[in-house]
């Protein structure tokens, strides 16, 4: 191998020891960026071997993984490459950037849609991708300018009309889905058309075929990170426009017979279950080496066996609990780095509303009388869970406890000083008696601080092996500091199912597992503004709306101010708690040794050697055993 990258894991020493017991069945289901999610889950006893300060001395080591893989040999000519997307929830299939929520079909999407922009190891954009963005700061206009002779996978060139469309689409006063953003509110003319009071967006202009211009009501520094605030995707206008926007999602065009400008096009779908693709003779960075991709879902239950029969050349999702099962199995290279991503533990404290006294747009609006709208108890339960000793022990180091809202991976915005919420018991019952929660009727656990029964409702979704478990744990971690914690339904819910509760505001849920993808845009306001409608916790202070405001104003373009309001926003955050940040997350991706390269490295250029799909190449017909 040459040209190896390495990503460096850090492992939390554990502070308990765990012991599986009566594991369920199932995956993670992941998450994408705009927030749909993975969970997962198990039970803990107390480690006797503990030091004094909590910390187990054989706790493991720090890991080292590589972010590329070049093995031997010449490519062969074509082929097919086989990849295992693990996951216990399907896909359901709606093949657009526009319309999708889960991470399920981002991922088959990945190898067909095609994207716009291309970014660097900071997530910023380059001019290497088939399309450049300028922000102007002096007439709020940001520009986007295509490549000449992009083509669709039928043929159609690919123009700045296919840009416009995508906004007209997420515009429309029938739109189904979660792409209406603030960043698309502050398009000039966009709320009159989405409102119906006009037929086009007044901000937005084509000035030829290839060159697009959007005019906002102003620009930030964020517009040049992606996810920071241009949607940067198209829409073939020729293939979907007679299509009403309220069908779309359930229209063949979208799910059957979708066609993008990416590498491969879509050949057959089997809704949930595969995804058939071959390669795009005319993709503009060049055609692919690979004649044909094949993509299957794998439950989680028998990764590690599909894996042991090298039934892949590649693995998507695998399950870092499992890590111990799969990592010296032969025929495979195991790369791995940092994900853009984070589990978390969310409190409800209001509601989304859309109408009303004194609403001039939908929004969050807190409940200052809900049942987890008091902060000492929100950082209650904070303290009660060993998060160190889950991701230690669970993830054998993969995951680590999470002391903020904004991840490592955004080095310039994370703030490194938080300690965060460590397992504290004591503390946690401090807390508790502070606020007045007290056991007055002596049947072990605490009441209200009016005297009323308090029941905490605890939503928490089914997937892999250790998801119910981490879900007794941390019930009865909260027990054992007098609060009454009961799984909602007396079980864990299916991926959709739990999405479509939560997201409904669903009163019977107090408090929920999640995950958030993050994408490439450290800026939380599309998950924690008062106008976000992934904000779930409906969480909304005057407090947190200055900050938002700061990130995006004109004054971020002085990056290290605009860092420091960050730094000081998840200093805020982390005491308002409305969330419990638990895990940063790892990811790993086993390689067949038939590959001959693949690179995960973030920021890489699409045309080295594979980092791109396009690139890709195979060195035999047959999948390599050791």
């Amino acid at each position: 191998m040459s040209n190896k990258k390495k990503y460096s894991m850090l492992a939390s020493t554990a502070a308990v020891a765990f012991i599986l017991a009566a594991c369920g069945n199932g995956d993670t289901a992941d998450t994408d960026d705009n927030g749909v999610d993975e969970n997962d889950a198990t039970e803990v006893d107390e480690d006797e071997d503990a030091d004094d300060n909590g910390e187990s001395a054989d706790g493991p080591q720090p890991l080292e993984f590589e972010t590329r893989v070049e093995n031997e040999g010449e490519a062969i000519d074509g082929g097919t490459m086989s990849i295992g997307y693990v996951s216990d929830s399907p896909f359901t299939g709606i093949f657009s950037w526009e319309l999708y929520t889960g991470n399920p079909d981002a991922t088959v999407m990945q190898y067909t849609m095609g994207s716009l922009v291309d970014v660097d190891e900071n997530f910023q954009y380059t001019d290497t991708g088939a399309a450049t963005i300028e922000v102007d700061r002096d007439t709020n206009i940001v520009t986007i300018t295509l490549q000449d002779d992009i083509l669709w996978h039928d043929g159609e060139q690919l123009t700045a009309g296919d840009i416009a469309f995508t906004h007209e689409i997420i515009g429309h006063p029938d739109y189904p889905g979660v792409r209406y953003s603030a960043d698309m509110q502050r398009i000039i003319g966009m709320e009159a058309y989405k409102a119906g009071e006009a037929d086009s967006i007044e901000g937005i202009t084509i000035v030829d075929d290839l060159t697009l211009e959007i005019e906002y009501e102003s620009v930030g520094v964020q517009m040049l990170q992606a996810g920071g605030g241009v949607w940067a995707y198209a829409a073939p206008r020729h293939y979907l426009e007679d299509i009403p926007v309220a069908e779309l999602e359930s229209a063949p065009e979208i799910r059957e017979n979708p066609i993008g400008f990416g590498p491969f096009k879509v050949d057959n779908i089997v809704p949930g279950e595969s995804v058939s693709y071959s390669r795009f003779e005319d993709y503009f960075r060049g055609t692919p080496n690979i004649e044909r991709l094949e993509l299957e879902t794998v439950p989680t239950s028998t990764a590690v066996a599909a894996m042991q029969n090298h039934q892949f050349d590649l693995f998507l999702s695998m399950p870092t609990d499992q890590f111990e099962n799969f990592e010296n199995i032969p025929g495979y290279s195991i790369l791995g780095r940092q994900e853009n991503a984070y589990t978390y533990i969310g409190f409800k404290l209001g509601e989304w509303v859309t109408e009303g006294d004194g609403i001039d747009q939908p929004q969050n609006v807190p409940d200052p009388d809900a049942k987890m709208a008091n902060v000492n108890l929100r950082q209650a339960m904070a303290y009660a869970i060993d998060n160190d000793a889950v991701g230690s022990r669970f993830y054998q180091g993969l995951r680590s406890r999470a002391t903020s809202p904004i991840i490592p991976n955004f080095a310039d915005f994370y703030n490194d000083e938080l300690e965060g919420y460590p397992y504290n018991p004591e503390r946690a019952q401090e807390l508790l008696d502070e606020a007045g929660y007290e056991d007055t009727n002596g049947d072990g656990f605490r009441e209200t601080p009016e005297g009323e029964e308090l029941v905490i409702n605890f939503a928490s979704m089914a997937g892999g092996d250790v998801a119910e478990p981490i879900a007794e744990y941390y019930m009865q971690s909260w027990r054992n500091i007098g609060l009454n914690v009961q799984l909602l339904d007396g079980r864990l819910h299916e991926f959709n199912s739990f999405y479509d509760r939560v997201e409904a505001d669903d009163p019977a849920i107090d408090i929920y597992q999640a995950a958030w993808r993050t994408g490439s845009d450290p800026t939380p306001d599309g998950l924690y503004s008062r106008y976000a409608p992934f904000n779930y916790t409906r969480w909304a202070t005057e407090e947190n709306d200055a900050f938002m405001d700061d990130m995006l104003s004109e004054e971020g373009f002085d990056v290290e101010w605009r860092a420091e309001v960050f730094r000081d926003w998840q200093e805020y955050f982390m005491e308002e708690l409305p969330i419990i940040p638990t895990m940063f997350r790892n990811e790993v991706f086993p390689v067949n040794n038939r590959v001959g390269a693949y690179d995960i490295t973030y920021g890489e250029n699409p045309d080295t050697d594979g980092a791109g799909a396009h690139t890709w190449y195979l060195t035999d017909d047959n999948r390599a055993t050791e």
